[in-house]
């Protein structure tokens, strides 16, 4: 294929993508879809144009294939095709073969996506965290409470200035009240919630504090599977779908002492803030979507409604929302977090991580779910040494200079960030991220992941079940990634090799960089890469069209660190963060 198909993003704009997916084909392009239709393929989609008539009794002729050369961008002599007729017809078999073993969204791949081939080792040590909770006071009314962070509720929970159960209640009832207007909640775990909370409060009157995040609710995005709660992955096909299985990060999170009071919303399979239940709305001006894919966790946090959420991140799902929400997301490094009991998407690009009001809850909730999961076998122990009090001038600190010249909403906004960071005393170095590289191209490894991941809901017509269908949407993009060759497919990851060796190359420079969080292709490059990066606010923009309303456009930057480095990242975004106050910000919700 000699233009790949963009990845469908599972966050961005939903009119932003795959514009030029078939921008590869000749000027004859009409003629083509002419000739296919005369032999009856413009409509396929399945097991692609091939084999699509063999479906319906008709052979594979050297015209079918000559057909199909086309769209994969090759080209073969007649005497060729003639030979390649019976061998393809008899793959055929194979594909029956193969549909007719069940295969599960959790049955993995025989292959393991490792960021390391790049040249970035994992950094030795077993160091962990260094936090004590530090002295606050209960506030007078419940709204300061609720947007407390999770460091300081910890606090208060710890010294019994506030009980579990009061806790959840108060989350539960905000939860309820902001519904209906936010739509950011798909099931209540209400029962599991408050047995959770009197079993916390029973362990903090005796003494007994398992860590910072004992007896503190939280949200998770509803991929995450939780026995006897539904799993509806915010698809229609799948809305009444129980599993019976506890996803690793509610595992842990439980092992805890947290307190899950809701699950929360999910664009339809991890694209968008569309489900099957509406739009999930932005806090901070209701008449916007909060963004996806982890669309719920988003405005949920940003609303007060939860001290922090678990979210996913596939090609931005926690950056977007994280943005337009006015949040902080932390996508870690791949395999740093367990994904087993979790939807999967892609194999080689899934990642769980927090999303909070701080950097420093960020860390928190990190250093609970990380670790080595053998159900997970991407998954790898890795030292984490953040302390909150550590001095981020010892880090070697880079900026993506040529983006931040760039013409873009947020610069001012960025620029002063890094006005913040001088003044911290740090040294910024310049640096450029590889640009030798189809990076667009590699994004066909998702599309082609998540087809593989959803084959029989395409194959069964399950898509057409899903709220978001035309073009830029997932029943489209299924159908689409039927096309792309296996070579292709293969090549991609070669080079996303390269991609990974370019980048261990930077990092060879310096420990965190600094880029505008949508410029300079560091999302695309970082998500392929499996590098770890926090998000946070830096601007509140007013309204375009009405500067006076309390409404308002939050802006973000975004910090990047080496592989397995989330420490360094999550310390550098905590000392921004002291000394500014964009994360103490409180939306309108109207």
């Amino acid at each position: 294929m000699r233009r790949a198909t963009k990845a469908a993003s599972c966050f961005l704009s939903l009119d932003s993508v795959n514009a030029n997916r078939y921008s590869a084909m000749p000027l004859d392009r009409r003629l083509f879809l002419q000739y296919c239709s005369a032999l009856g393929l413009t409509g396929t989609l399945f097991p692609g144009v091939l084999y699509a008539k063999i479906e319906e009794g008709e052979p594979i002729t050297p015209e079918t294939i000559a057909c199909a050369e086309r769209i994969a961008g090759l080209s073969f002599t007649e005497e060729q095709r003639q030979m390649m007729v019976e061998d393809l017809t008899e793959r055929l078999k194979d594909y029956e073969a193969l549909r007719q073993v069940p295969l599960p969204n959790d049955v993995i791949p025989a292959f393991v996506f490792d960021p390391t081939i790049g040249g970035e080792p994992i950094p030795e040590g077993t160091a962990g965290m260094r936090w004590e909770p530090r002295p606050v006071e209960r506030p007078r009314s419940d709204e300061d409470l609720a947007f407390m962070t999770v460091a300081e509720l910890s606090y208060l929970l710890k010294t019994r200035q506030v009980r579990s159960v009061e806790l959840t209640e108060l989350y539960l009832a905000r939860l309820k009240r902001y519904d209906p207007v936010l739509k950011a909640v798909i099931t209540y775990t209400e029962e599991r919630a408050m047995a959770q909370a009197q079993q916390a409060d029973e362990e903090l009157d005796a003494g007994h504090w398992r860590g910072p995040l004992h007896g503190v609710p939280y949200g998770a995005k509803d991929l995450l599977a939780v026995p006897g709660y539904r799993t509806t992955w915010g698809a229609k096909p799948y809305e009444n779908q129980v599993l019976d299985v506890t996803a690793a990060v509610i595992e842990k999170l439980d092992a805890a002492g947290a307190v899950l009071v809701a699950k929360l919303t999910l664009g339809a399979l991890a694209w968008g803030d569309v489900w099957f239940g509406g739009q999930t709305k932005n806090p901070w001006n209701i008449e916007q979507g909060s963004s996806g894919s982890s669309a719920g966790p988003g405005a949920a946090v940003a609303a007060g409604l939860v001290p922090f959420a678990i979210g996913s991140e596939t090609l931005g799902s926690i950056v977007s929302p994280s943005t337009r929400n006015g949040v902080t997301g932390h996508r870690p490094t791949f395999g740093a977090v367990s994904r087993y009991g979790a939807m999967t998407l892609a194999w080689t690009m899934d990642k769980l991580g927090p999303m909070a009001r701080s950097a420093e809850d960020c860390a928190l909730v990190f250093d609970v779910i990380r670790g080595r999961d053998p159900r997970d076998p991407s998954t790898r122990d890795m030292p984490f040494p953040f302390d909150p009090t550590f001095d981020v001038r010892q880090l070697r600190v880079g900026y993506l200079a040529e983006a931040f010249e760039a013409d873009y909403e947020n610069r001012e906004a960025d620029r002063q960030t890094l006005q913040v960071l001088r003044e911290l005393g740090i040294d910024l170095k310049p640096i450029r991220l590889p640009d030798d590289l189809p990076v667009s191209a590699m994004l066909m490894t998702l599309e082609v992941e998540a087809a593989a991941a959803f084959d029989e809901l395409t194959r069964t017509g399950g898509v057409d079940q899903m709220v978001r269908q035309g073009r830029n949407t997932w029943p489209h993009v299924f159908r689409v990634a039927r096309f792309v060759p296996a070579v292709e497919f293969l090549q991609a990851n070669r080079i996303r090799t390269l991609l990974m060796q370019r980048m261990a190359e930077v990092f060879r420079e310096v420990d965190v960089f600094v880029s505008p969080t949508f410029g300079g292709g560091t999302l695309q490059i970082t998500n392929l890469t499996g590098h770890p990066c926090v998000c946070v606010p830096n601007a509140f923009h007013p309204l375009k069209d009405n500067p006076l309303s309390p409404r308002r456009r939050p802006g973000s930057i975004t910090f990047i660190g080496g592989l397995y480095r989330d420490a360094e990242v999550l310390m550098l975004a905590h000392a921004y963060q002291q000394a500014t106050d964009f994360h103490r910000r409180r939306p309108p919700i109207r």
